[in-house]
């Protein structure tokens, strides 16, 4: 965890204002950016953040887009995000984007200027308020989407930023800090900002007994296979899982959430498991039928376990948390996930297991056969990204046809995945796109995501031109929500979207700022248009593909087909579901 700052630290005697003293604290957890939108309530408040330096404002389109790009930039970095809104219009705005980071585990700060503390004790008929005297509606509706929440007085504020911030860290979960427009220029002393926030330590006797009972139990077996999921990522725990995989006799999946953490071309992965909806099957049988399965920071939700069709008994798996280990029936309270995954690969090169023997490669998707100048089909498209996707890159992928198709792709080294197949809210990734960017200058993004949900945020394409950022966006354009024609009633009227002119939405977003972008309907198009992307880099590229309304990626129309028996719904027939022939993405 970051514990510098970008500015002196002030002495003993001195004092900050509180956005002064929250800027700096959010500059020593690496969240040097802060996303928002200002409104009346805020303005004293980002005038003094603004005076930090280190401190990096980004302004967004809107509070949604503002929360979404913080949740990605969080995810990017080793410490939080934060966002900063207005009092309840701007604070409601970004709570779907805040409860997406509670569910997926990410530590985002929401920062509302609200109104002075004289006026929301006397209950004032202010604007923004539901005009009935209280002004707490919305602090109460935040305790349902964060970890911690708290109104800040001068005379605590130290404290209370420190404990949220603190909780921020050690839960990997969002909290929410409310800031009166008086409390937010008091002034506090800044003697504390000499110790940096640390995340708490481990129990050094639950960590002893932890590291016995596992050294026991791995005693026991011949192997070893780890299910890693989402929290090891949001732990930056890569490092430690590719040491594990060195190791003989072990074996490594990752879960959707997390695809591509360990290289998957490394001798010891698996690939992607996803239960019943697995693309190998030795895969799958090697995670459900493991002699001694590791669950290593995984979350069972319906999406990452293919919608609960695994195999495997998870209470008889080792269970590796972000604060808890547990083995059988016994949980070791106080052991932090860094140092679970430490002693898991000392015990396992303690035991020496055998070599296992190679595994067969994974599955690569394969241009399907037919003509270049036939009409494009999801095999073909990402058989086409597959073969072009250049190393090191941060893809992000929506949820829908673009994220299932994504997960069929072997990635690169160096490369990662970044998705929210938990709280799926459609439109995520393109605002996600633009905190990537600032989160990781050095990566060029590559963004898939479809015609529907880029309707949803696509706004935010504006700041990422504005802000001279150039990542490569593939736009499935298939006239409508596909992921839901693939569940249920694919003819109904509410599956469609209206049309838009997506080649020239970049030059109407940002007039003068250049772009390249291109509209493709066969795979020799597609191809010349993706060398032209990977050459062009000073410049966003925007690669719009036409495909079929009714075709989808394979394990799309899997999930369609699990996701309508799980609702009760008639089942959606294939042709209409639009399994494409020769689909190779499974």
């Amino acid at each position: 965890m970051p514990d510098t700052t970008v500015a002196a630290v002030p002495n003993q005697g001195e004092t900050v204002t509180v956005s002064a003293y929250l800027a700096t604290r959010l500059c020593q957890l690496d969240g040097h950016h802060v996303f928002g939108l200002p409104g009346d309530f805020s303005l004293s408040m980002l005038d003094e953040m603004l005076t930090v330096p280190g401190v990096e404002w980004v302004g967004c389109t809107n509070e949604l887009n503002a929360a979404y790009a913080a949740d990605a930039y969080a995810r990017a970095r080793r410490g939080v995000a934060a966002v900063l809104t207005t009092y309840g219009v701007g604070e409601l705005s970004a709570m779907n984007g805040v409860a997406g980071s509670y569910a997926e585990d990410v530590p985002v700060v929401l920062v509302s200027g609200m109104p002075p503390s004289r006026a929301r004790a006397d209950g004032l008929l202010l604007h923004h308020t539901l005009v009935d005297g209280d002004h707490d509606h919305f602090v109460r509706a935040y305790r349902e989407v964060t970890a911690a929440g708290a109104v800040l007085r001068a005379a605590t504020a130290v404290a209370e930023i420190d404990r949220m911030l603190l909780t921020a860290i050690n839960e990997c979960k969002p909290v929410y800090l409310g800031i009166p427009a008086d409390v937010a220029v008091a002034r506090v002393p800044a003697a504390n900002l000499a110790l940096p926030l640390r995340r708490s330590p481990s129990d050094p006797t639950s960590v002893q007994q932890f590291r016995d009972a596992l050294t026991a139990l791995l005693a026991q077996h011949p192997s070893l296979t780890v299910l890693a999921g989402p929290r090891v990522h949001r732990r930056r725990l890569e490092g430690e899982l590719a040491a594990l995989a060195d190791l003989p006799g072990v074996r490594i999946a990752t879960q959707a959430g997390a695809k591509a953490m360990l290289d998957e071309a490394h001798p010891a992965s698996l690939g992607t498991y996803m239960g019943g909806m697995t693309r190998s099957e030795i895969t799958r049988d090697a995670v459900d039928f493991a002699p001694l399965l590791v669950l290593a920071g995984t979350t069972l939700s319906d999406v990452l376990t293919g919608l609960f069709t695994h195999r495997f008994t998870p209470e008889d798996a080792v269970e590796l948390g972000f604060e808890t280990a547990r083995i059988g029936a016994s949980l070791f309270h106080g052991v932090r996930m860094e140092d679970a995954v430490r002693i898991l690969h000392e015990t396992a090169a303690e035991r020496d297991f055998a070599p296992l023997p190679p595994l067969p490669p994974l599955t690569r998707p394969e241009v399907a056969e037919g003509p270049a100048s036939d009409a494009l089909t999801q095999a073909q498209l990402w058989a086409e990204i597959q073969q072009w996707m250049p190393d090191g890159v941060t893809a992000i992928a929506d949820a829908g046809t673009a994220l299932y198709g994504a997960l069929g792709l072997q990635m690169s080294h160096d490369s990662d995945l970044l998705a929210q197949p938990i709280w799926s809210s459609i439109g995520y990734t393109l605002p996600a796109t633009l905190g990537i960017c600032l989160a990781r200058p050095e990566s060029r993004s590559l963004l898939f995501i479809g015609d529907g949900a880029a309707q949803l945020t696509v706004q935010e394409l504006a700041t990422i031109l504005h802000r001279g950022h150039t990542p490569i966006i593939v736009l499935i354009n298939n006239a409508g929500y596909t992921i839901e024609r693939a569940i249920q009633s694919p003819k109904a009227v509410y599956q469609d979207i209206t049309p838009w002119d997506w080649s020239a939405l970049p030059s109407v977003l940002a007039p003068g700022v250049p772009s390249l972008t291109s509209t493709v309907r066969t795979r020799a198009e597609l191809a010349e248009a993706l060398v032209e992307a990977r050459e062009c880099t000073d410049r966003l590229v925007l690669i719009e593909a036409v495909l079929d309304p009714s075709d989808a990626p394979e394990m799309l129309v899997e999930l369609g087909r699990g996701a309508a028996r799980a609702n009760g719904a008639p089942s959606v027939p294939v042709e209409q579901a639009g399994r494409s022939t020769g689909d190779s993405s499974r």
